[in-house]
């Protein structure tokens, strides 16, 4: 079929396919050097009791057949070493079915993980990572023309990816409709960054020209990716421009990279690199993947039926395993920014003149003299996790007293999630979490005290706690 490949986006196959290897290493590594403390045997979630408690057709993973942490842990560097691989380019010197098998086992352990991370992998990246994983097996290598329908099939969930995240403003908050989110985005966000403070400081006009660019980019721009060449390219462009400008404001791990990666997808590589030529594709890639196209489009039906309805929903997956599914993101953006402070005590005995020294996280605030740091698109979930406790219980009731049990047993796993340890000799008697207000300081205030946050203590959130 001479329709069935395009030789004009050789390039854009390459760095796409090579882009989103590194975000799937990113998203190894992650899992490896955080999982014991969040899922694994001794984990605040473990996973041997959610496999007991859950229906292997909900959460299918390789994990069904074994659980150990040491099993995780290969799974978890295996995916690393398969993905640094691939971004070295090793897919495109074997032969295509081999290829094609290389990026399926990445999915496939990726989804294995999914699957059983439970509260801790809850994010619309996860899913974004594997419908992207997925569609990749069938992207071919630089053995074949890349596949017409794979390519839009990546415009088709780029394009819900931001048309989604745009419908879920427009119908959510009044402040986007109003362009007056920004006023508080840069400071009541997740995680901020080391530039939040100033973007959060730019003139209100500026905030609206933010609020009303995003619009444009998440409501008008993601059709022209539909658009003859080069009208999708420039859309592509606009898409990459505006999530360089969220890189920069804030953390959100590695949303943002893999949008890039997508919109590069899109891109004419014939403008840049000129024309390659590639033979076409065997008649069974052709078959599988016209096959796999037709599957993917029945399956569309309900994310395409959610962005039209009043009662939207975001990040939501509709199969087990994650292959199209809807995204969005701050329908709603929060006014006040609360956080919660996990202090601990060494003294037996409690008074009123009872010392309680601070827990320091490494990514959320804590310290108001600390400036925000940059991690990502690597993902800090406890440090997320603990911005949605501070917004209510309800989403810490699973996981934060077997927290706080670990603090007071002096946990190493638990501990090297965080960023300073305030009792290195010995674990502390008494656990307690406080939560208080937290805001930007203003200019003044920040060249009068060196900090960067002022913060006001609202309530009690847990009592002072010891082990039994």
């Amino acid at each position: 079929m001479e329709w069935f490949g395009d030789d004009a986006y050789w390039l854009s196959r390459l760095v796409f396919q090579r882009a989103l290897a590194a975000v799937y290493l990113v998203a190894f590594l992650t899992a490896a050097l955080q999982f014991r403390a969040l899922i694994g045997e001794r984990g605040m979630l473990p996973v041997p009791d959610f496999l007991r408690r859950v229906p292997a057709k909900d959460s299918p993973s390789i994990f069904r057949l074994h659980y150990s942490d040491r099993f995780f842990a290969l799974v978890a560097w295996t995916g690393c070493l398969l993905s640094a691989a691939l971004v070295a380019g090793a897919a495109d010197r074997l032969p295509l079915v081999v290829a094609m098998a290389w990026w399926a086992v990445l999915w496939l352990l990726y989804l294995s993980i999914v699957n059983v991370g439970q509260t801790w992998y809850g994010f619309g990246w996860e899913t974004l990572l594997l419908e992207a994983g997925f569609l990749a097996v069938f992207l071919g290598n630089e053995h074949i023309q890349p596949p017409v329908l794979v390519l839009w099939l990546l415009r088709w969930l780029l394009f819900r990816v931001e048309f989604g995240a745009g419908l879920i403003k427009i119908r959510g908050d009044l402040c986007w409709r109003n362009l007056t989110c920004l006023y508080f985005h840069h400071e009541t966000q997740p995680m901020p960054g080391p530039l939040s403070w100033y973007f959060h400081h730019l003139p209100k006009a500026a905030h609206r020209v933010e609020a009303a660019a995003n619009h444009v980019v998440q409501l008008g721009v993601p059709f022209l990716l539909f658009a003859p060449q080069p009208v999708a390219s420039v859309a592509a462009g606009l898409v990459v421009a505006t999530q360089l400008w969220l890189v920069l404001s804030g953390n959100f791990s590695w949303l943002n990279w893999l949008t890039i990666v997508l919109a590069l997808s899109a891109v004419d590589g014939s403008l840049v690199a000129g024309g390659h030529a590639l033979p076409g594709a065997p008649l069974w890639f052709e078959i599988v993947v016209l096959a796999v196209t037709a599957l993917l489009l029945v399956l569309s039906y309900r994310p395409a039926r959610n962005l039209l309805s009043k009662r939207q929903a975001m990040n939501r997956s509709y199969d087990s395993l994650h292959l199209v599914n809807s995204y969005g993101a701050f329908g709603t953006v929060g006014r006040v920014r609360l956080e919660l402070v996990v202090e601990g005590t060494d003294e037996r005995t409690l008074k009123e003149g009872t010392v309680w020294r601070e827990y320091e996280f490494k990514g959320k605030p804590g310290d108001v003299r600390r400036l925000p740091r940059q991690f990502a698109p690597y993902h800090l979930r406890l440090d997320w996790l603990m911005w949605f406790a501070a917004l209510s219980p309800a989403y810490a009731r699973s996981w934060f007293l077997p927290f706080v049990e670990r603090l007071l047993e002096g946990d190493r796993d638990t501990l090297r999630l965080l960023h300073r340890n305030p009792f290195p000799d010995r674990p502390p008697a008494h656990v307690r979490a406080r939560l208080y207000r937290y805001r930007f300081t203003t200019g003044r205030e920040r060249r009068d005290t060196g900090a960067w946050w002022h913060r006001t203590f609202v309530r009690e959130f847990l009592a002072p706690t010891r082990l039994s």
